[in-house]
């Protein structure tokens, strides 16, 4: 099925992942990862690595070259500690991507073209496959904002939200970028912001008593939506961005 489509696809199988198979409607999610290490043969072997404890079911090399390294129907090791919504845990209900890519800690560089296009292909077939919603199609920083940072601010997700893969706003960039850092919101205004996160599917948001966490939701935020900005903090911008996405 892959060939068809014309996707390079290579497989080469990792021993991470749960048994039994799952269902194939229990697939609602695909999640997006960067690998955050220098070497992209050193991210591979990790994968494959029983100790490591880590897996997905595919990895994106820089070249655009797929590995697919767990079945669809298993249960790969990718999400951790995760919600999004009323879903907890998403490694139960999720496809993992990792994308070679070093990452904040090791000089974090554009995704290469060949990587977006492969990753629009396997996505497409994928979406088709399981039903998966656009809205459904998210960041590791999305379901784990206080642990995780990828896919980053680099990651096209404006390319792929017009293509129907993930969604974004439809906002006059250069006139809302007017309202950057101008105006501090109320506290009316912040608690709006943060209700919009948890409609949109945030899920730190009801527990997040501490500034840093608050911090830590905002900036996966503007990872996502404001990537031009991300300073963890809210302005109007951010809170027009919120608005709209719903």
């Amino acid at each position: 099925m892959h060939q068809k489509i014309g996707l390079k696809m290579a497989t080469s199988y990792s021993p991470n992942f749960n048994l039994p198979k799952r269902v194939k409607n229990r697939i609602k999610f695909i999640i997006i990862h960067y690998t955050g290490m220098r070497k992209e043969s050193a991210a591979i072997k990790r994968l494959q690595d029983p100790k490591s404890k880590v897996s997905s079911h595919y990895l994106i090399k820089r070249n655009g070259e797929i590995i697919n390294l767990v079945p669809d129907l298993f249960e790969a090791w990718h999400a951790g500690a995760s919600s999004w919504k009323h879903y907890k845990s998403l490694n139960k209900n999720s496809i993992g991507i990792e994308i070679t890519n070093p990452g904040h800690q090791h000089g974090y560089k554009r995704f290469s073209k060949k990587q977006i296009l492969s990753l629009q292909k396997l996505l497409n077939v994928l979406v088709k496959k399981y039903k998966i919603k656009k809205k459904y199609i998210l960041g590791h920083s999305d379901i784990s904002p206080n642990r995780k940072k990828d896919p980053g601010e680099k990651f096209p997700w404006e390319i792929l939200a017009k293509k129907k893969l993930g969604i974004w706003h439809n906002l006059n960039q250069k006139k809302i970028k007017k309202l950057r850092d101008k105006n501090l919101l109320t506290k009316i205004e912040k608690s709006m912001f943060l209700k919009n996160l948890h409609k949109i599917g945030y899920n730190d948001v009801k527990r997040l008593k501490s500034k840093k966490n608050m911090k830590y939701l905002i900036l996966a935020f503007q990872r996502r939506f404001r990537q031009s900005l991300v300073n963890g903090r809210i302005d109007e911008e951010c809170l027009l961005i919120s608005k709209n996405l719903l």
